[in-house]
Parts: structure tokens; C-alpha cells; sequence
């Protein structure tokens, strides 16, 4: 049974059963619709490749019908048509002047001027220019920005990328794309989003790593322990949101020169949020939680060039590829490995994308057009572009910039996240706030909430649930009003006690009928690696969302009562401390120790 096979038997049943939940909320009209859809995409995956190529080319005709419109100087029309654009993709487009070059090519990193396959209407370097300067005179009308990513007249195809951006109307709806940070111990993560997120490179002694640290034991060590959150804001105008800081050498200055959350995301157009997670083999575990509850858009893998894929990198690549959460490469220190040394890394690196694991094709980044059009199709197309930084000349860093600038927001992705279902939302963290009491955060798995809303929170030990009301929310530290579906927010919640709430709770509206909590469940699982074998009350850490816990087997369909490395089975698990609220479809990874399985809940018992 390989993993690939698995993982895609595991995509079925979470989208069969995500429409049969949606079907239910819906009524049955729209359940038959729904399970319509759903039967065709299980049927013939071409079906969804030719849909999603043809929608791609009827926005490839509105675009040429904008560059008709603006050549012919209908600036009304043309106005209207770019708001649309838009406004249909969150607020922010990618527009494209000129022949596009075949992604086969251009991802190769052949010569594309000679290249066959493009697309698009050809222009000539007048025209890219003057279209240029049409589309930024229509978008500045309709309130929002232009920037030029890319821009070549002196090739066979002359052409133009423009990013079109309009300010978010408010905090509230700021598109915002989640990214997990992985890698081993010593590998680059917290500097490289210490230059990323404060501007100035870092000395090569980690100066640029000191802000990012949350505790002392951290900063003498120079180990993320904890599971570190940073965000990068970009602007209307596509540039990063940076504070003005001098260099400085004095740790206190450095932690202290900072921008608040509150500051970055008002003057912000779209926010990147990065878990800073930890790469020592000690702090698996949290790595492992952050990976699984905080829903991350991608997977940014940072891989040493002096060391190469080594330890917990391995292991962090192979949980993401587990969970089919898009992954990107990035190989530092690049400024302090010889040149024979960094192709040894490359190679391999290479080597274990390619392999039948991963079955990943690699894409150097060493251009802004690369950057581009991979941001947009490396999710859809096992794509893994690659990019090598040094965070002390600054080498690579602005493609990395352009590329995080670009990538789709986090609660764009409608298929897991829906607006029109009732309010599901997975407590992640929980503190006692002094002055404002009990606060959780977490993520909206559906619906929206708002301020003053009755909610139910819940299971206790007993699987109860319990009433109370949201007292005030925080986005990225900045006072909100609302919150929908997918994305990532704070609630103040009245009369609770710290102890009442725990990670792993669920918070819904309320209703007459509360949710149920379970505690036997039944699950496809795929043993990827135990050195012995596993029989019944065998104990493991099942990570499930938000859900943490240690389960037991009750029972398994194996006819020898034993699972070994690469088995499949249907087994019955069992929580040993509490009941959780887990639903049918949700993946599941079990691991203790060096076991790790993969799997997703067919039946709740």
C-alpha cells in the first residue's frame, strides 16, 4: 500500500464527508448538488484539471479584454472590468501584459525566449509600456496600487507582471496567508524571519534571531523551544511593513525596536503569519501540534547549506508530506559554504524531492518571474520551488520576499473553510489575561463569530459543554468586531475560569441541541513506521486538529491482531483521559517515540 495511493483514498473521504456535512447544514437541495459535484471529482480527476484550465483561460481573456479596452482609451469600461478582477480574488490580482512563457520551460530553467508553448497576445515594448501606465492610472482611480514585479523589452516577448491591490476595507478582512517554519536544529529559521519581518541582515553571530525569542534559556542558547508567531505585513503598494531601525549590536535595543502587531496590521494590505517552530529533536512534539493545529497554507522547510538535510529536517518533510500541506524549500547560508559543499546539498535535496516519497519536482527560484508564476501553481502541481538565501549578504531574500507577497491568503481556500455552516472554531492556545480574564485563540473551522455572541465551549472531562459569551476579539492584536471562516483570532470570554478551558476544545453557537463529544472513534490508518509491532492497548499520541491526546487500540481488522511498518487497517481507538469533539473525515497522526501513523476518522462509535 503506498502513500500516495492512501493519501489520496484520504482526500476522498474528508471530501465526501465534508459535502455530506455541508449537505445536512444546507437542506437537501443543496446536498444534492453538492454530492453531484462531489461524484464527478471522485469519478474523473480530468474533469477538475480541464474545469480549473478552462477557468484559467476565460480569465486570460478578460485580461486581454482590459488591454483591448485601455488601448482603445474606454477607461469607464476598463475600470469596471479591473474592480471585478479584483474584487473577485480577495482584493488582489496578478496582471499579466504580453505573451506569458510555457511554465515547462521557465520551471526547467531552459532559455524561454527560444521555447514553444507561449501564451497570450504578443506586444511590442511601446505597448507593454504605455499599457502600463493605463492600468495604473485605472487602478489608482478605483482607490488602490500598482507595483511592477517583473518587467523585460529586451527579449523576443516583450512583457509586464503588475500586482493591482486595493486596501482592505478594514482590519477585520486583511487577506492573511499562514506559513509553518521547519527545519533542524541550527538550520536558519528564526534568523531568516528575523531579517524577513525587521529589515536589517544579520551579522552572522544571530543578532537578527534576538527579537523573535520569547524566553532567557532561548536567547543564551540561541534554540527556539516554544512555538515562536511572527508576522510580515506587506502593503497596498507590495512592499514589506518594516520598522525604521538603526543595526544595532545591544540585545535589549534589538528586542525593544519593533513594530506592533496592532501598528503592522493597519498599515497593511495582506499579512503572512509564520509559526516559528522548533528544530530540536526534544521539541517534536510541539512541532508536531503546531503543524496539525495551526492549518498553515505551506510548509517552508529551511535546510542548512552547510549541513544538507539532515536530523529532524528529514522527519519534519516527511509529517508534511503526511498531512499534504504544500512545501517550499529554502537553503541558507549561502554566504559561509563553499561552492562544492552547497552543490552537495543541492543534490541532495533534489534527490529526496524527486524520490517515490516525496514524488515533489523541484524549481529553482533565481528569478522574479520564476517566483511569480510559482507562487501561484506550486500547490496545485507537486510543485517545490527552491530558493537559496544568505540572511548576511541578502542574496535571494527579495525573490523569497516576492514570492510570500504573492501566495494565496489562507481563507481563500474555500473548500476547507466555509462561511455559510454553523460557527466551529478549535481552540489552539489558552492564557488568563490580567484585567480582561480568560482569552483562547485559535482558528475558524466554519461560520462567523462576533462580539457578544452566546457560545458553547467544550467537552469537559464528562463530555459537557458550556455556556458563556464572547466578550471582546483580537486579530493579530488589533481589536475586531467580526470573524469568519479561516482565519486566525483571539476571544475574550466572560465568567470562565482559566482551568474550565484546554486546548483542544471546540467553541460553537448555541444552540438546543449541543455537539457530541466522542470517546471510541474508528479510523483507515497507514502504519509508516513502528520497529516491532503494534496489538490491542497499544497507547499513542494522537495529534487531530486541535486535538491532543493519548488513545488506546481496541480493536483492529488485521486477521493476525498485529500492525507492522507499511500495514493499512481499520482500527478502533479509544481516549484515555477525556472525550473530544472530533468529526468523521478529520486526519488523524499517531506517534510515540519513533512510531509514527497516518490515517483519517471514518466512524464516530
Amino acid at each position: 500500500m503506498s502513500l500516495k495511493s492512501f493519501q489520496s483514498e484520504i482526500q476522498d473521504i474528508c471530501a465526501r464527508e465534508l459535502a455530506r456535512q455541508r449537505g445536512q447544514a444546507s437542506g437537501t437541495l443543496a446536498s444534492r448538488n453538492i454530492h453531484s459535484k462531489k461524484t464527478q471529482i471522485v469519478e474523473d480527476s480530468n474533469i477538475v484539471v480541464e474545469a480549473s484550465q478552462s477557468r484559467d483561460a476565460g480569465v486570460e481573456d478578460e485580461v486581454e479584454a482590459v488591454l483591448t479596452l485601455l488601448s482603445i482609451h474606454d477607461y469607464d469600461r476598463a475600470r469596471t472590468s479591473v474592480a471585478q478582477l479584483i474584487t473577485g480574488r480577495k482584493g488582489e490580482y496578478i496582471f499579466h501584459i504580453g505573451c506569458r512563457p510555457p511554465h515547462a520551460s521557465l520551471f526547467a530553467e531552459e532559455s524561454v525566449d527560444e521555447a514553444t508553448g507561449w501564451s497570450g497576445v504578443p506586444r511590442t515594448d511601446v505597448e507593454v509600456t504605455s499599457l502600463q501606465s493605463s492600468v495604473k492610472r485605472v487602478v489608482e482611480e478605483l482607490g488602490g496600487k500598482i507595483s511592477v514585479l517583473f518587467e523585460t523589452t529586451d527579449s523576443h516577448y516583450p512583457r509586464a507582471t503588475l500586482l493591482l491591490r486595493l486596501p482592505p476595507p478594514s482590519i477585520e478582512l486583511v487577506p492573511e496567508v499562514r506559513c509553518a517554519v521547519v527545519g533542524n536544529v541550527d538550520s536558519g529559521k528564526s534568523t531568516t524571519l528575523g531579517v524577513l519581518t525587521r529589515g536589517p541582515l544579520d551579522d552572522g553571530r544571530g543578532r537578527a534571531r534576538v527579537a523573535l525569542f520569547r524566553h532567557k534559556h532561548e536567547i543564551e542558547t540561541g534554540r527556539t523551544s516554544s512555538i515562536g508567531m511572527e508576522i510580515l505585513g506587506f502593503s497596498t503598494a507590495g512592499t514589506p511593513v518594516l520598522p525604521n531601525i538603526l543595526p544595532s549590536a545591544d540585545v535589549d535595543v534589538i528586542r525593544r525596536d519593533k513594530l506592533g502587531w496592532d501598528e503592522i496590521s493597519a498599515r497593511s494590505a495582506k499579512i503572512v503569519s509564520f509559526s516559528d517552530l522548533a528544530g530540536h529533536e526534544r521539541y517534536l512534539k510541539t512541532t508536531l501540534y503546531g503543524l496539525t493545529s495551526g492549518a498553515p497554507s505551506c510548509v517552508i522547510l529551511m535546510v542548512g547549506a552547510n549541513a544538507g538535510l539532515i536530523g529532524m529536517s528529514k522527519e519534519h518533510l516527511a509529517i508534511a508530506l503526511a498531512l499534504s500541506v504544500p512545501v517550499v524549500v529554502c537553503i541558507t547560508k549561502i554566504d559561509m559554504t563553499p561552492p562544492n559543499i552547497l552543490n552537495e546539498t543541492t543534490k541532495q535535496v533534489v534527490k529526496i524531492l524527486k524520490s517515490p516519497g516525496c514524488r515533489k519536482t523541484p524549481v529553482f527560484v533565481n528569478s522574479m518571474e520564476v517566483a511569480i508564476e510559482s507562487s501561484q501553481t506550486f500547490a496545485q502541481h507537486k510543485l517545490c520551488p527552491i530558493f537559496r538565501v544568505s540572511n548576511v549578504t541578502g542574496e535571494g531574500l527579495d525573490y523569497f520576499r516576492t514570492f510570500l507577497n504573492l501566495l494565496p491568503s489562507s481563507e481563500a481556500d474555500t473548500e476547507t473553510f466555509t462561511v455559510d455552516q454553523p460557527l466551529e472554531y478549535s481552540v489552539t492556545d489558552v492564557w488568563s489575561v490580567p484585567y480582561v480574564g480568560t482569552v483562547v485563540n485559535g482558528i475558524l473551522n466554519s461560520g462567523s463569530v462576533k462580539t457578544g455572541d452566546s457560545v458553547l465551549f467544550g467537552p469537559d472531562s464528562n463530555g459537557h459543554f458550556q455556556s458563556t459569551l464572547v466578550r471582546s476579539m483580537q486579530r493579530k492584536r488589533a481589536d475586531v468586531a467580526t470573524a469568519e471562516a479561516g482565519q486566525c483570532v483571539a476571544l475574550a470570554l466572560k465568567r470562565v475560569k482559566r482551568a474550565a478551558v484546554r486546548k483542544g476544545m471546540v467553541i460553537v453557537h448555541k444552540t438546543d441541541t449541543p455537539p457530541k463529544a466522542t470517546r471510541q472513534f474508528e479510523g483507515q490508518v497507514l502504519i509508516l513506521y513502528h520497529n516491532t509491532t503494534m496489538q490491542r492497548n497499544y497507547q499513542a499520541m494522537l495529534h487531530c486538529g486541535a486535538v491532543r491526546q493519548t488513545v488506546r487500540i481496541i480493536s483492529m481488522d488485521n486477521p493476525e491482531g498485529v500492525l507492522r511498518t507499511g500495514d493499512r487497517a481499520t482500527v478502533q481507538f479509544e481516549f484515555i483521559t477525556q472525550p473530544e469533539f472530533v468529526k468523521v473525515g478529520m486526519k488523524l497522526l499517531f506517534r510515540e517515540g519513533k512510531t509514527k501513523g497516518l490515517g483519517v476518522i471514518t466512524r464516530l462509535l
